[in-house]
């Protein structure tokens, strides 16, 4: 007589991936390129994060280096916000040229991943025009303000 087969029930162990701990804005600054000057203080880049993502919900942005690029060569107005961790520089080192030539105010942040996550996207974005819009004018106006007077690079 034959023995009854047992079948071995295999237990798969799902290894999820421990969540990175949350940079601080002193970490991601350390991470910044030669070329990221003006870099906005943590406060601005809070207020920059806040109006790139009120933006982006009303589709009030521009969102990477080759769109950015096309619409200040068309005359459209806005703030630039670019991110201060792209390597290599040569992406994007022409944008800050193209803003001071049409008088356009620009500043960098520390994190190209936050900068992305803010315009609604999982995807990295190294570089974002905010349009301005009557949904965020306050929010806009202030920091259109503090981008202006950040000191520009000579």
């Amino acid at each position: 007589m034959k023995s009854p087969k047992v079948k071995k029930e295999k237990l798969d162990v799902v290894m999820e991936p421990e969540p990175e701990p949350e940079k601080t804005y002193e970490d991601l600054v350390a991470n910044v390129n030669a070329i990221a000057q003006p870099l906005a203080s943590r406060k601005l880049s809070k207020k920059l994060y806040k109006c790139v993502k009120k933006a982006a919900k009303v589709k009030q942005i521009r969102r990477g280096v080759k769109e950015v690029q096309k619409f200040i060569n068309k005359g459209e107005k806005g703030i630039i916000v670019l991110a201060g961790d792209t390597m290599p520089i040569d992406v994007y080192s022409h944008l800050p040229v193209l803003c001071e030539d049409n008088s356009l105010p620009y500043a960098y942040i520390p994190s190209k991943m936050d900068l992305g996550a803010a315009a609604g996207t999982k995807r990295p974005t190294c570089a974002i025009l905010i349009k301005p819009h009557e949904e965020y004018k306050d929010s806009y106006a202030e920091c259109l303000d503090e981008v202006q007077s950040l000191p520009q690079p000579v």
